[in-house]
């Protein structure tokens, strides 16, 4: 996680952890259930770059961005609406999204 661009949700994030929830996909990104998480726009975007991850004030969610959603444009990665960048995919494989929808993500603190 990266809390220089948006501090107040990633504070927030850490301090729900933890937590499980369901995992969905639309287009090429994963997104979560609604989590405990309940924080408003914070230097939200309207377009994101391959392999950020964000959350989703509107749906309280997190979202991983793999590749394009239904409503970008060509080469654009448009979450539904803005979202709060958080951090970035390290090791990226798009492989995950063949088998991911219905299955359940543990979020927790790592030592």
């Amino acid at each position: 996680m990266d809390d220089k661009i948006s501090p107040n949700t990633v504070k927030q994030l850490v301090d729900h952890l933890p937590f499980t929830t369901s995992l969905n996909l639309w287009g090429e990104e994963i997104y979560t259930d609604e989590t405990p998480i309940d924080v408003g726009e914070e230097n939200a975007k309207d377009l994101v770059e391959l392999n950020d991850v964000a959350y989703w004030p509107t749906g309280k969610a997190i979202c991983l961005f793999y590749g394009p959603t239904p409503i970008g444009r060509k080469e654009e990665i448009k979450p539904y609406s803005p979202v709060n960048v958080i951090g970035k995919i390290t090791s990226p494989d798009k492989k995950i999204l063949d088998s991911i929808a219905g299955k359940k993500a543990s979020f927790k603190k790592l030592r």
